[in-house]
Formats: structure tokens, C-alpha cells, sequence
């Protein structure tokens, strides 16, 4: 029940400069459980933005009375990739060594924010639920480590699809959860859950 809510909260979003996507921002109202009302969108360019600092914008709502204002820092962010199978970070035993040495027990204290890096290798999924009308799905694979989210490309009308993709995260917490889920494009619509599974860092 405000006109001028504060949230402050923090997200963090992989952006490759290879790609050229814009930040998207919607804003809701939410009446109770089942109504929602957008109150207006705005977007950011991303590549227009200075790099390495923080950059404070006031974004008008487009078509809606009111604005948002928000801090934004582009910084490069190393231990962050998705490659294909045939390309695998990890692959290269110079680069395993260097790996080995960098968090060897004597360079515990050297970095204390830098825990380490998990490397997932997303194969394919097996028997997935119809979604669609003609007994298909188009399914992608979400991976989520704390507030970090990469994804996979979608596969269309296979219930068995093979995305063969390395993910490689930095870790910022050991007792973080690796959430792994997968979910059928549906258009402009919300997409459709197909199924998940957690796996906590301290079980790998």
C-alpha cells in the first residue's frame, strides 16, 4: 500500500558483450493472490552504460505516471561462462594445474571472497512431460547458484533433448544450492514447469 516503495534488493545478471539485450523492467501492483496490474515497463541499454562504475538511473515508467530509480554497475566478472561440450573449460590439463595451484592450501587466505567455481555439464533430459497439444515439449534448462542464472538454449518438439552445454559458475557461498530446472517455451506466455532438481555444494 505505498505510491513510493523502497525495495533495495540486489541482483546479479550475467551480461555477455558479444550480445546486444536490452534490460527489461516491469513494474507490478498486486491487488491479492489472483490480481495483478502492470503499472508501467522501462528499459536499459546496457552497452550504453560507462563500465566499472555504478551508474545511477531515473527511468520514467513508458505510457504510466511514475519512475524507477535504480543503481547499476557493469563490471566484468571472471569464472562466468557457457561453452559447448567439445570446448569444456575444464578440458585443458595446463589450465586444470593452474586451477590446482590457484586454490592450493597455501593460497587459502590469499582471496578470501574467491571460494571457488563449480563447472556443470548439462547432457540431456529424458522423458519429459508433453506440454503442448501434439504430445511435445519445447524444453530449456535453467541453472540457479544463489542469484546467478544461466540458461540453455530450447530444443523444440523433443521430450528427449540434448544440449551438451558446460555452465561454470563462481562460487559465493559453500552452503549455496545448485537448483537445476526445466521448462517448456510457451510463446510470449510464462513458460511452463517440466520438473527440477536441488543439489547442494556441500553434497558435490
Amino acid at each position: 500500500k505505498s505510491a513510493n516503495p523502497q525495495w533495495r534488493e540486489q541482483f546479479d545478471f550475467h551480461y555477455f558483450s558479444d550480445r546486444k539485450d536490452m534490460l527489461d523492467i516491469e513494474v507490478w501492483r498486486k491487488d491479492n493472490k489472483k490480481h495483478e496490474e502492470l503499472l508501467g515497463t522501462c528499459q536499459v541499454d546496457v552497452t550504453a552504460l560507462p563500465m566499472k562504475q555504478t551508474n545511477c538511473l531515473e527511468l520514467p515508467l513508458e505510457k504510466h505516471p511514475g519512475s524507477l530509480l535504480m543503481l547499476i554497475a557493469v563490471a566484468p566478472c571472471t569464472g562466468v561462462s557457457i561453452s559447448d561440450l567439445c570446448v569444456c573449460p575444464l578440458g585443458d590439463p595446463s589450465e586444470r594445474q593452474q586451477i590446482s595451484q590457484r586454490y592450493c592450501i597455501k593460497n587459502s587466505f590469499r582471496d578470501l571472497k574467491d571460494i571457488g567455481f563449480l563447472q556443470v555439464k548439462v547432457l540431456k533430459a529424458v522423458d519429459l512431460l508433453a506440454a503442448d497439444f501434439a504430445g511435445k515439449s519445447d524444453p530449456f534448462c535453467v541453472l540457479e547458484l544463489g542469484n546467478d542464472s544461466l540458461q540453455t538454449h530450447t530444443v523444440y518438439k523433443n521430450l528427449n533433448p540434448e544440449w551438451n552445454k558446460v555452465f561454470t559458475f563462481p562460487i559465493k557461498d559453500i552452503h549455496d544450492v545448485l537448483e537445476v530446472t526445466v521448462f517448456d517455451e510457451d510463446g510470449d506466455k510464462p513458460p511452463d514447469f517440466l520438473g527440477k532438481v536441488a543439489i547442494p555444494l556441500l553434497s558435490v
